[in-house]
């Protein structure tokens, strides 16, 4: 609210409209801002860099299903920085305009698949489950066909008219996405800050082990490790880490000075306080 009443703000967000993305961005940004729907994770990025957004919200991980790897594919072309995160508790609920048993189909995310997997198997293992691109296509779907119903959030249903049928009935009580906040800047020191980088190794017995050795010996804490294919050259891989403290913070900046000497490079993400609640 502070920074809308010094400029208009646009933030973009995986869309369409009621998504899971779209309500954290509505809970770190609330409702006097302007939002702006993005088709995928790559056009988000694109409406931060162009200057089209101010900032703009992507899905990082769940924990039940792990990442999300086209985000984290998208930061190793991109210049923006990492802002904020936003830690959101995913609800999925059945939603339809039809009676329980006379759902035949049932349209959702490939994730919310995964997160209601043992509940599907349970209590609709003769329905078919047909992957979309987002929970509010899901919800648009399961409105206008016959026999249809959704995994969705409590804002799709809304839109779309549908009643919750049965809520929460993801596997896991637990059940969290993760969200980045990205900008072309990153967050000044807080004091209980986490950082992000990237970096690649070279193809040499021990080559990671002495990466990562310097943040032992310092002790900064690394809190994730995750790799992904380079897609530049097979069986050449990347990796994400996120470790406590602040780019600015000594034992960081020690650590990572360390670190370079035994990549082929080292990308910093961006800095921003731990505190990640919507």
């Amino acid at each position: 609210a502070s920074l809308a009443l010094e400029k208009s703000l646009t933030i973009a967000y995986l869309g369409p409209a009621a998504t899971w993305t779209h309500q954290a961005a509505r809970g770190k940004f609330g409702a006097s801002v302007k939002y702006s729907p993005q088709s995928n994770i790559s056009e988000v990025f694109n409406a931060v860099a162009r200057g089209r957004a101010d900032y703009g919200v992507v899905p990082i991980e769940n924990s039940t299903e792990g990442a999300v790897s086209h985000t984290r594919d998208v930061f190793m072309d991109s210049e923006l920085k990492i802002c904020a995160q936003i830690l959101l508790k995913i609800e999925n609920n059945l939603i339809a305009n039809i009676p329980r048993q006379q759902i035949r189909k049932i349209y959702s995310h490939p994730q919310v698949f995964g997160q209601c997997r043992q509940w599907l198997r349970q209590n609709f293992s003769g329905a078919d489950l047909i992957e979309v691109s987002s929970t509010t296509r899901a919800a648009e779907l399961a409105s206008k066909e016959k026999g249809a119903a959704a995994l969705a959030g409590r804002m799709a249903a809304e839109v779309y008219k549908l009643r919750i049928l049965q809520r929460s009935v993801q596997d896991s009580p637990n059940n969290t996405t993760r969200f980045l906040v990205i900008g072309q800047n990153t967050c000044p020191p807080t004091g209980d800050d986490k950082t992000s980088i990237m970096f690649g190794v070279q193809d040499k017995t021990g080559a990671l082990f002495s990466a990562l050795e310097p943040f032992e010996r310092l002790k900064v804490n690394m809190s994730k490790i995750e790799s992904r294919p380079s897609k530049q050259k097979a069986w050449e891989y990347f990796f994400f880490v996120d470790v406590d403290g602040h780019i600015t913070d000594k034992k960081v900046v020690r650590a990572l000075n360390e670190l370079k000497k035994h990549c082929t490079f080292v990308k910093i993400l961006g800095s921003y306080p731990r505190s990640a609640g919507t």
